[in-house]
């Protein structure tokens, strides 16, 4: 089990935030000791591995089958142009022990399937979402409503992104179930109506403004701070600098 105890050697890496009062020392304290799992090593698990591991998340899982292509270093920045043909968790792990040695990475060179999805989900306090298809996308958000684990879901395409967070185990302050991944979106698209990201194309730096914004979401769950975006999608259009708010 991880200790929670912060050395003095932490206490100067991490100063910035425990010199907030959100934060401070027991919530510094909460993030050593959290496990978060974060499906996919690509454009928007990216900067999420890399925020959590120097915001001092004691152990993060990397859940992700592929390996390291030359298109994929536009906007997956954890990976340097010599991982390429290598495996994407091996190839974040390496990063993330340049960034922060404090902190324990535990590689999963699998794919996200309905035959792991329980045991990888229950290792873990908090899931993100950074996978890049709609059969993974429902079966994380499936699987951690089942298991009662929290879930920051992002997605990108061209210029824009959205980013939500899902408790559906839990009720609202007006007594409410919170809703889930299907009431937001009840059933996939047709197969081939929703081009990828291959297909389409997207501004490498928009993963880095929502994937950024699902480690902010994942830092106030683990130190239970603000107001998480449970119960409202937050859509971001880069070509006019816009964000906007929806409830659901």
């Amino acid at each position: 089990m991880t200790t929670s105890k912060l050395t003095s050697s932490e206490l100067e890496r991490y100063a910035r935030h425990i010199v907030l009062p959100e934060i401070g020392g027991p919530g510094q304290q909460k993030l050593k000791r959290a496990r978060v799992l974060v499906i996919g090593a690509g454009g928007l698990g990216a900067p999420v591995l890399q925020y959590l591991a120097a915001a001092g998340v004691g152990t993060l899982g990397i859940v992700d089958d592929d390996i390291v292509s030359l298109s994929n270093l536009q906007r997956q920045v954890i990976h340097p142009t010599e991982a390429v043909g290598t495996g994407k968790t091996e190839s974040a792990k390496a990063a993330l022990a340049s960034i922060n040695p404090h902190v324990t990475v535990e590689t999963h060179a699998v794919r996200f399937a309905p035959d792991n999805a329980v045991d990888l989900v229950d290792a873990f306090d908090v899931v993100v979402d950074g996978s890049d298809n709609f059969a993974t996308r429902y079966l994380v958000a499936d699987t951690c409503a089942e298991r009662r684990r929290p879930l920051v879901t992002a997605a990108v395409g061209r210029f824009d992104g959205s980013i939500t967070v899902l408790m559906p185990y839990t009720k609202s302050a007006a007594g409410r179930p919170n809703p889930s991944y299907r009431d937001l979106f009840p059933e996939p698209p047709p197969e081939g109506t929703v081009p990828t990201c291959a297909e389409a194309g997207i501004v490498g730096a928009l993963t880095g403004v929502l994937g950024s914004l699902q480690a902010v979401e994942v830092i106030k769950l683990v130190t239970e701070i603000g107001e998480p975006l449970v119960g409202r999608l937050l859509l971001y259009d880069g070509l006019t600098a816009r964000f906007e708010t929806i409830r659901y």
